[in-house]
């Protein structure tokens, strides 16, 4: 130990020098330091153009999960399509009511195509009561079903609007005419032939004017025959 105080004694003047020369290492191991580190950065824009560099000692934060979406939710969102069903379906199953607003089913109308085709897209969304659906499945539905129910909510709109003035006066005739006779077409009142009768000259009536969807005219026929399948029973003792 005393050797070392000697030794550190004698030459302390060393200090001056060694201090310049630790000075200039120093430094020199810095700038390769930092030379090695652009080289990195430069690596890394090489292998990802345009790409911005990651931040350091950031881990990356893993997406969140989307739940699963509920039974309630879907069922929420099927109610809606069924009540936009239901106001077709008071159309598409009632001749009369066609007749009175022919726009509905007039596909040269735009509106009316574009309520159409909102429909087949809310129909062919509708998950199927056995499968699995995610969040986006169901996200899509429910867009599905609110362009359905706008698109028929402006067609309807437009369509009692309208009325039956897109026709001319004999037309107008005609579709009066149509539409008398298909009331007494499914009057339980009206004899068989009165009904049948009445059918075909609604029909011929309407020829020309008015393209009854195949719904509306099965329906139709159903309530001829059912008005007289009643008229058919016998009175009851």
């Amino acid at each position: 130990m005393n050797d070392l105080l000697s030794f550190v004694g004698s030459y302390w003047w060393l200090v001056f020098p060694l201090s310049g020369v630790f000075a200039i290492w120093g430094k020199s191991l810095s700038e390769a330091t930092e030379r090695r580190h652009q080289r990195k950065i430069e690596l890394y824009r090489l292998k990802h153009p345009g790409g911005a560099l990651p931040a350091p000692h950031e881990a990356p934060v893993p997406a969140a999960k989307k739940p699963t979406p509920t039974r309630t939710q879907l069922e929420h969102v099927q109610r809606m399509h069924d009540a936009v069903d239901r106001k077709w379906l008071t159309y598409e199953l009632d001749a009369a009511k066609l007749i009175d607003y022919p726009m509905m089913t007039d596909v040269r109308e735009p509106l009316t195509v574009a309520f159409l085709r909102a429909k087949r897209e809310a129909d062919a969304l509708r998950p199927e009561p056995s499968s699995r659906v995610t969040s986006e499945d169901l996200a899509a539905y429910r867009s599905a079903v609110t362009s359905y129910d706008v698109a028929f909510q402006i067609a309807e709109t437009e369509a009692r609007r309208v009325r039956t003035s897109g026709f001319t006066t004999e037309e107008r005739q005609r579709l009066e005419t149509a539409r008398r006779l298909v009331t007494v077409a499914i009057d339980d009142a009206a004899t068989a032939a009165e009904r049948q009768t009445a059918y075909r000259r609604a029909r011929r009536e309407l020829d020309g004017l008015i393209v009854l969807p195949d719904a509306t005219v099965t329906s139709l026929e159903e309530k001829v025959a059912g008005a007289i399948g009643q008229r058919r029973e016998p009175p009851r003792p």
